[in-house]
């Protein structure tokens, strides 16, 4: 099961107090202070972790400590700095501030860390103040974490499209695959061998008129593919409900453009599929007069036409990736002088 949402509580360590002590000997008679500084409290750290993929262990484990800094001690000894509490979520984790609404970091990348809680300042000992001070508390956070998956591909579609069949011929995933609307219930990621080389497909859940305004869970499931880099649409040409692909596949269309955040400007691979179906030749050509992208025909069901397809995901994904470098390198050389 996906988990995508997440509150947890974070606790940056106490500093150590600063030590009162003062050092008398036969030179210095009414002593001379000599207390250390407290140590200051760990920070707890969040760290993105490529092998993760939901949020389920923080339905369970909510709260995060770190250790407090050491109080300090005679002869100007400094208190030990406490522990950091490190913590690993999924690549795709956006951390939020519960209290303020505002976004912290968005983990977009596998090894970012980020400090969500700061421990408090260790004390001042007497050999600095005349009176000792205690150590600062530590920062108190309220998060909320939303996981947004990172694929290369995201697979979309009506209910019972054929999508998680297809993920499931062009990978090694294993969805569930049964005959009915709404089998799959949370978006499942596959790996694709192209030759040498790999990306990731993600098989969604359906979608239903209306998902850009979170029926069906909808809203939730279109802000997966946020972070994809090309979208396989996957129109049935054998609806078991008698509907009209053409109708489906403009009324999908129309939930991406509603939905917004950019998801509509993605490159679209359009994929007919159950062509294995009686009635589908009809349906096709019918289709393709109305629909003016390039339409990639298939069988999921018998693995016919995945070769191509395959194909045609991994030259779009190339495409994306080089003009995202082609970008970067611009903003790079459009930048202020140094």
């Amino acid at each position: 099961m996906l988990i995508d949402h997440a509150k947890i509580y974070v606790f940056g360590g106490n500093g150590g107090k600063g030590c009162q002590s003062l050092c008398k000997d036969i030179f210095h008679r009414k002593g001379v202070p000599d207390g250390g500084d407290g140590g200051s409290g760990g920070d707890v750290i969040i760290e993105s972790d490529s092998n993760l993929h939901t949020l389920l262990d923080f339905r369970y484990n909510q709260h995060y400590r770190a250790d407090k800094g050491k109080h300090g001690g005679s002869n100007k000894k400094f208190g030990k700095t406490g522990r950091d509490r490190l913590i690993k979520a999924p690549v795709g984790t956006i951390i939020i501030d519960a209290e303020t609404d505002l976004v912290i970091r968005d983990l977009d990348a596998s090894g970012v860390r980020v400090i969500v809680a700061k421990g408090g300042e260790g004390g001042k000992g007497s050999a600095k103040l005349e009176e000792a001070t205690p150590g600062l508390p530590g920062e108190i956070k309220t998060l909320l974490l939303e996981l947004k998956l990172v694929a290369d591909a995201g697979i979309i579609g009506f209910p019972n499209a054929g999508k998680s069949t297809l993920v499931c011929g062009i990978s090694k995933a294993h969805s569930k695959i049964a005959p009915y609307p709404f089998t799959t219930k949370d978006p499942k990621l596959g790996v694709v061998t192209h030759y040498d080389e790999t990306f990731v497909a993600a098989d969604m859940p359906g979608l239903i008129e209306g998902a850009h305004q979170g029926r069906g869970l909808g809203d939730r499931f279109l802000r997966h593919i946020e972070r994809t880099s090309v979208l396989v649409h996957v129109v049935d040409m054998a609806p078991i409900d008698g509907s009209d692909p053409v109708e489906n596949y403009f009324k999908l269309e129309k939930e991406l453009t509603e939905y917004g955040h950019k998801v509509n400007d993605k490159p679209r691979i359009i994929v007919a599929n159950k062509m294995d179906m009686p009635g589908t030749k009809e349906n096709l050509k019918r289709f393709t007069d109305k629909v003016s992208e390039k339409v990639w025909p298939i069988s999921a069901l018998k693995k016919e036409g995945l070769e191509d397809l395959i194909r045609i995901i991994y030259k779009e994904i190339q495409n994306v990736r080089k003009k995202e470098e082609e970008d970067n390198d611009q903003g790079w050389d459009e930048g202020p002088d140094r």
